[in-house]
């Protein structure tokens, strides 16, 4: 098997939670948190930051279900649901959890290892693309703002484009500040002496 994982897992059956880490550090994973209960298991998840959180379905104080909601609305780890019905029911909720895996128990090393590995590749695509959409939503702020700075600049200092252009990337080198930011004060400025 590719890689090792830092695994939290939670389940009210302590017995369970023992063969379960069992089989997951002999597989060269590491447990890093054991909870019986789903209150416990979002702390540790808080704390451990783990690759990934194993969660029984039922448990006491917070089910599986909505400490997985929690964790997954948190972008905190991919959580893998085990649960001892394979329902429709409590599929159709897993969904709406916003869970990457799902494994019925009594659980087997062919059935979590397949689910361990999708659910951590599954994660980091997701967090890929949120920080790629990140990324272009602040490119585009940033070049609303140089558009801006540069629309000012011409209606106020007869400037062309082009030297409005140039004279943000001059002060930007200059000072060694982003070009946003300059454009962000030069605004400020230009708006100042207007309102004089």
């Amino acid at each position: 098997m590719g890689e090792h994982y830092r695994i939290v897992i939670a389940d009210d059956e302590a017995i369970l939670c023992m063969d379960l880490k069992e089989i997951l550090e002999e597989a060269g994973h590491q447990v890093v948190g054991i909870a019986g209960d789903g209150l416990l298991a979002l702390e540790l998840v808080k704390q451990k930051k783990p690759d990934l959180a194993i969660l029984d379905v039922k448990m006491p104080k917070l089910d599986g279900l909505q400490a997985a909601k929690m964790i997954a609305h948190e972008n905190m780890a991919p959580v893998v649901l085990l649960t001892a019905f394979g329902d429709a029911e409590i599929i159709e909720k897993a969904k709406k959890s916003n869970v990457f895996g799902y494994v019925i128990k009594p659980v087997e090393e062919k059935t979590l290892f397949p689910a361990i590995q999708i659910a951590v590749s599954q994660f980091r695509n997701k967090m890929e693309i949120a920080g790629r959409i990140k990324n272009m939503e602040r490119e585009l702020a940033s070049r609303k703002i140089i558009d801006r700075a540069k629309s000012l600049l011409i209606e106020h200092y007869e400037m062309t484009e082009k030297e409005a252009h140039h004279k943000i990337q001059e002060v930007s080198m200059k000072r060694g500040l982003p070009l946003s930011e300059v454009a962000q004060r030069m605004i400020k400025e230009i708006m100042k002496k207007q309102n004089r």
